[in-house]
């Protein structure tokens, strides 16, 4: 979705806002077997048990969204954005980024990482 942002640089309205979006309404849990199911295939588990098995459902939290969708009709309509990434070829290029991308997770994940927001702080 970087070219959506891109073409709303380049040719929005200022003060417009422009939804983003790629027509794929998925329930959580479809996402998350779509992800099991890459991994089966692309790194699958030494135990050769599937990464389904690791799924664990909990209790939603208090003001759990029921649904999240957008309509992005309006960047097609007035700046002629469509995605060029299908659901499933852009949740695989992901998946790919991360599986060779560890030492940056693990980075993140060490509790080292500032998570601060890059632009806000006057050095």
């Amino acid at each position: 979705h970087a070219r959506a942002l891109y073409a709303v640089l380049t040719k929005g309205k200022i003060g417009e806002t422009y939804n983003i979006g790629g027509h794929n309404e998925k329930k959580n849990i479809e996402v998350v077997n779509s992800i099991c199911e890459l991994l089966d295939e692309i790194q699958p588990r030494l135990d050769f048990l599937s990464y389904k098995s690791l799924i664990t459902f909990v209790k939603d939290r208090p003001g759990h969204d029921l649904r999240y969708a957008i309509d992005a009709s309006k960047i097609k309509s007035e700046l002629g954005w469509v995605p060029q990434e299908s659901f499933e070829s852009g949740l695989r290029k992901t998946v790919n980024w991360y599986l060779t991308h560890r030492e940056w997770c693990e980075r993140v994940q060490s509790g080292n990482y500032q998570r601060e927001r890059l632009g806000v702080n006057a050095s």
